[in-house]
């Protein structure tokens, strides 16, 4: 054979070979919001793929940036930290459901101070973010910590650029437990910070504590784990000092009336309770009630209906929680009742 047409032979191999390949693949789904949940989306995603061949590619870009994409229906589901109102839902055809529970952690970057080794109560903290202590030793911290040797550093106050579902979490709780920061700052997934720098996603957060010595930032409690990071004790509403665990956001949850909140609007921080973890929120997807393509979205809602099912190791492995059965089985007569395609229902 000619030297060109083996040429031609590899090409022609080369190009039967990509087409049997897109033949086989599964189908794609595209996904896109909050970094909050990232790590556990993309374990489950990782797992259905090897399973069955479908493909889900979740971008994590911050809650705000996944509203966005679903709006302009540039990913097949939105996924959000901060739960939309009915109102918002309504008005663009949308539906959102929780798909996981997890906590955001206040974490530092103090040199010999280890994770747990730091107790903050609501007050402590809400100043530290509102800059008005401003050094590791100021004697409202020393005297939480008696025993504790803490340096007379500057605190560098680390929190999210983008609009983040994580910041909305961690907002809503200082505004519930401080009537200075609801007045002055509020609540939002992107705030006027009165103090500090910005990392993008938790990624980026976790990152630049990492960096800063004498920093303290806020991220999903995977990533505190991933990353090393020290969490500290926070005083929750039973006065108790509580460490950031899947039992401690469990205890958060408890209390949580799905069945009646409107459009699955639920939060979950500053919750009654010994036990409970005082910033838990949940994760939701967000979806179009009316699917152009019923076979897509039926593909889209297998996935999520797998990961209720079979995703709970995953979840529990990561330190979320996983959403309980009970509140799945009113998630999946919503599906029933109100995902359409032409008229007709996707899910049975």
């Amino acid at each position: 054979m000619s030297k060109t047409n083996k040429s031609l032979l590899a090409v022609i191999l080369f190009i039967a070979a990509n087409i049997a390949g897109a033949l086989h693949a599964g189908p794609i789904i595209h996904g896109a919001g909050a970094s909050f949940p990232y790590p556990v989306y993309s374990q489950w995603a990782h797992k259905y793929n090897q399973i069955t061949g479908v493909k889900i590619n979740y971008q994590s870009v911050g809650s705000g940036a996944g509203i966005r994409q679903i709006k302009a229906k540039t990913v097949d589901f939105g996924a959000s930290d901060a739960p939309m109102k009915a109102e918002e839902l309504d008005e663009s055809g949308l539906i959102q459901f929780p798909m996981v529970i997890g906590g955001v952690v206040p974490v530092v970057n103090i040199k010999g101070i280890n994770p747990g080794d730091l107790h903050l109560d609501s007050k402590t903290l809400t100043e530290i973010f509102l800059g008005k202590i401003k050094t590791w030793d100021d004697p409202a911290i020393i005297a939480l910590n008696p025993g504790i040797k803490l340096p007379s550093k500057a605190i560098t106050v680390v929190h999210r650029a983008d609009g983040s579902g994580t910041t909305w979490i961690f907002t809503h709780y200082l505004s519930a437990v401080s009537s200075e920061w609801k007045e002055r700052i509020g609540t939002g997934k992107a705030v006027s910070w009165p103090v500090g720098v910005g990392g993008k996603g938790n990624e980026g957060v976790a990152s630049y504590v990492q960096r800063i010595k004498g920093s303290i930032g806020y991220v999903e409690y995977a990533y505190a784990l991933q990353n090393k990071l020290s969490h500290i004790l926070l005083q929750n509403r039973a006065g108790e000092y509580v460490p950031p665990s899947t039992e401690t956001f469990m205890a958060a949850a408890e209390g949580a009336d799905w069945e009646h909140s409107a459009g699955f609007y639920v939060v979950l921080v500053d919750q009654p309770g010994k036990k409970s973890w005082p910033i838990t929120g949940a994760s939701f997807i967000i979806l179009y009630k009316e699917q152009d393509d019923a076979v897509h979205a039926e593909t889209l809602l297998n996935f999520f209906d797998w990961c209720y099912k079979h995703g709970d190791e995953i979840a529990i492995g990561l330190d979320y929680v996983p959403i309980p059965d009970s509140v799945v089985e009113i998630i999946k007569s919503a599906w029933i009742k109100e995902i359409k395609s032409n008229g007709k229902q996707v899910w049975h």
